[in-house]
């Protein structure tokens, strides 16, 4: 079986084979229920879900605010949903947004623009600087329309056992 052969892969991974309950089938955030007809998918989460995500009125950038947010309607837009589960989706990203204090604006569907162009990659300087405050952010973006960019870092850091990162210098 092809399980056994996954579990001899390496000794500290195990995997599971998992069957269909009530004709529905949970893989990682997506829930796959099979009908006479076809199968319908929608948005999986465990029962520990807490629908929260960074606050709007916390003191992190508004890059890390906004990046749950993308997340959510990223994953909204990749996975083929019916109607019906699209807007119970959609409601759902609403309420974490209401209850995470975000301002809810109407959400429009991504699409691709065939025109956009590559932008050549070239060698960039980076600058680093502490996040502290909202001001942070105003001082940093003087540096947009310029070569250099710029890498936040917090203050504050704490070593976890056993790990070590190396990360490329700035």
């Amino acid at each position: 079986m092809i399980l056994i052969d996954f579990n001899s892969l390496h000794p500290k991974l195990r995997f599971t084979a998992e069957t269909e309950d009530d004709c529905i089938l949970n893989y990682l955030d997506l829930s796959i229920r099979r009908t006479p007809t076809d199968l319908k998918t929608a948005i999986f989460r465990k029962p520990t879900f807490t629908y929260t995500i960074i606050p709007f009125t916390s003191n992190h950038l508004m890059q890390h605010k906004y990046a749950a947010v993308r997340y959510l309607y990223n994953r909204l837009e990749s996975y083929n949903l019916q109607q019906r589960e699209y807007q119970q989706e959609l409601n759902i990203i609403h309420n974490i947004l209401h209850n995470n204090s975000f301002p809810i604006k109407p959400h429009k569907p991504t699409t691709p623009n065939p025109n956009k162009q590559e932008t050549p990659h070239t060698t960039q300087k980076w600058a680093k600087f502490s996040y502290t405050s909202k001001e942070t952010s105003y001082v940093t973006n003087i540096f947009k329309k310029t070569d250099l960019r710029i890498a936040f870092r917090t203050k504050h850091t704490f070593p976890i056992r056993g790990i070590q990162i190396n990360l490329p210098r700035l």
